[in-house]
């Protein structure tokens, strides 16, 4: 009896190139909310009121805390690799002229990632914090909006982030990157 070798499905996963290739021939639109990570395209899920609010207000704060030390960049894509970009909900970006209308930040870009979730906290967690630490983003931060919380993530490693935070909801944060700057956590959950 012949034993047959079993193969695997061979995967074909996707460039940057080929994401922004697709956008372009309208196999998706600009209104289709989906991400490449990994080589993979994945859907994100709708946004409620109480996401979008929070993602406004937190625009709010780090405008006025920022006050052009850094450029914000809410709901846009940054380009970590060949095979990912992400779209964070906020980004804190180095200053540069062109306001990235020549290239998506890259990793050596980013001061600040902030991630809100209320459906999508599993995935925020085990899939994009990961990613993040490494492709070297120095700070994320994960909005926490069923448990009204914040985790403040540092010190990216290969394999995650050294330092956890979980500060109370009466502190400020201050943006390791940005002497200086912090955010009061009583004026985001008001």
């Amino acid at each position: 009896m012949a034993i047959q070798a079993v193969r695997k499905p061979i995967r074909h996963l996707l460039t940057t190139h080929d994401f922004h290739r697709m956008g372009e021939v309208g196999i998706f639109s600009e209104d289709d909310r989906v991400e490449l990570i990994e080589g993979e395209l994945i859907d994100m899920a709708p946004i409620g009121s109480l996401h979008a609010g929070t993602v406004m207000r937190l625009t709010s704060l780090f405008n006025q805390a920022l006050d052009g030390r850094a450029i914000l960049s809410p709901r846009n894509p940054v380009l970590l690799a060949e095979r990912s970009e992400p779209q964070p909900d906020i980004a804190v970006l180095r200053n540069r002229a062109d306001f990235y209308r020549n290239s998506h930040p890259a990793p050596e870009d980013i001061l600040l990632l902030v991630e809100i979730a209320d459906t999508s906290l599993g995935y925020d967690r085990d899939i994009k914090m990961p990613l993040y630490a490494r492709h070297g983003i120095p700070e994320v931060w994960l909005v926490d909006l069923n448990a009204r919380n914040l985790e403040v993530h540092r010190h990216p490693t290969r394999r995650g982030y050294r330092e956890l935070l979980r500060p109370e909801n009466s502190e400020s944060v201050a943006l390791s990157m940005l002497p200086g700057v912090s955010i009061s956590l009583d004026d985001l959950w008001i």
